[in-house]
């Protein structure tokens, strides 16, 4: 069996809000912004180098804008990851050493909470 997490639904209140964070502040690529059918918006976009992406959209969740925590994304260099990123106005955190790894954070506009964690290369496991 092989069982693939490919996109992940993060609730927002306003979707060009949103996206623009994603595309602008983060890098994030746009795959694509398409309303299937009235009143449901779904815009899909990926992190630079992931396998993995986000949607956000109008009608279809019924979390609550901001209620997402802990999303991780994994870089291998912290300094230049958020060097880049607050670059880009992204507001991320100081980075914290947690006895080898390293983590950051950061929250899109509606508040939902992500966190960056640093594995170096030797330490990133093959797949």
């Amino acid at each position: 069996m092989e069982l693939r997490l490919e996109v992940v639904q993060i609730p927002v209140s306003d979707v060009d809000r949103a996206k623009a964070f994603y595309t602008e502040k983060l890098g994030f690529v746009l795959d694509h912004d398409v309303e299937h059918i009235p009143g449901m918006r779904v815009v899909q976009l990926t992190p630079p180098g992931s396998a993995a992406s986000i949607v956000i959209g109008t009608g279809m969740t019924s979390m609550v804008p901001g209620s997402l925590e802990g999303l991780q994304l994994v870089v291998t260099d912290m300094a230049a990851t958020r060097s880049e990123l607050l670059q880009r106005g992204a507001p991320v955190s100081e980075a914290q050493d947690m006895g080898g790894f390293a983590f950051a954070y950061f929250s899109d506009p509606d508040g939902n909470r992500w966190v960056i964690q640093e594995i170096p290369l030797k330490d990133t496991p093959s797949r």
